[in-house]
């Protein structure tokens, strides 16, 4: 790591310039979410763990081609002076990057990436619109009804859970409790 400062406010600044769209927002405070109470549970960097998950997707409402996406964020976020480390946990969240997930970083952002989506797809649906009141079982649930939330890949969702060692229910019922701690801000506390 060299001596460029890691700043939340700061990643949010640039992600609000790059993403105007607020379900997009959200997912990125999800998927931030999600990824600093694993930080917080492995004992490593909250913040700086925080910040890579903010801005993971910060290139894809202006760039959602393959072709653009995650490389032109990574190539603003490399101008801007942000250390290699982060730009490559950004790409090794794409497969087709071809960028392999080697570090505890890397395997937490893409494992919560698409959980953090689904999961909010999960709260969405249910008549209270919480997340306060979802359990692991009911996503479980979800994930084995290949109609719901169907562009999401199943397989996506357990090789995340497996890439952190984890089963797949621990992943969610971890995932959903991260999510619980910014309800609000996600727009899950419900009606």
């Amino acid at each position: 790591m060299n001596d460029f400062a890691l700043s939340r406010p700061a990643a949010w600044q640039l992600l609000t310039e790059w993403t105007t769209g607020e379900s997009l927002r959200k997912h990125a405070l999800g998927v931030e979410a999600a990824v600093r109470g694993y930080a917080r549970t492995l004992g490593e960097d909250e913040e700086a763990w925080g910040v890579v998950a903010l801005l993971h997707d910060m290139d894809y409402e202006r760039f959602p081609s393959l072709d653009d996406h995650p490389y032109r964020g990574c190539e603003e976020l490399q101008r801007r002076g942000y250390p290699a480390w982060v730009t490559r946990a950004i790409l090794s969240h794409a497969d087709y990057s071809n960028t392999p997930r080697e570090s505890r970083l890397e395997k937490t952002l893409y494992a919560c990436d698409e959980m953090a989506g689904f999961v909010t797809a999960a709260a969405l649906v249910r008549p209270s619109k919480s997340i306060l009141d979802l359990e692991a079982p009911s996503v479980l649930k979800k994930i084995k009804d290949k109609a719901f939330a169907r562009a999401v890949s199943r397989d996506d969702l357990r090789r995340g859970a497996g890439e952190l060692g984890l089963p797949l229910e621990e992943h969610v019922a971890n995932v959903i409790a991260f999510m619980r701690v910014e309800a609000a801000a996600l727009g899950l506390r419900g009606m």
